[in-house]
């Protein structure tokens, strides 16, 4: 299974972009899937989680209040809205899964989508 990550781009800061994550198979069935980030020099940053049934959701520091989590469930997909971006939210965003019933172990990645706030 293949997690296939797109929405990535550049904008100015203030703006707005929606990432979307889709299992390569729709029948994949997972706990959680969870959104990442790391920017050049740093370590990955955890950004958010949902369950699969996409009633829990979890919100890292830096996203609390800027970016919502969701999942189409018809489309098994999950999407990251990010709202209010800055310039430090600069960084690749990976989403991931994770096969196992906990928000710590990640044994899925997708490949990662640039995003580039600009001032």
């Amino acid at each position: 299974v293949q997690l296939q990550a797109s929405g990535g781009g550049l904008v100015q800061a203030g703006g707005s972009l929606r990432l979307s994550c889709t299992p390569s198979e729709r029948t994949f069935n997972y706990y959680y899937m969870g959104w990442f980030r790391q920017a050049p020099g740093k370590e990955r940053e955890f950004v958010a989680a949902i369950n699969w049934g996409g009633r829990n959701r979890y919100h890292g520091d830096s996203a609390k209040g800027r970016f919502t989590i969701s999942k189409d469930s018809a489309k098994n997909t999950v999407s990251l809205q990010m709202n209010s971006l800055k310039p430090e939210d600069t960084a690749v965003y990976f989403c991931a899964a994770s096969t196992h019933n906990t928000m710590v172990r990640y044994d899925y990645w997708g490949q990662g989508t640039q995003v580039t706030v600009s001032s």
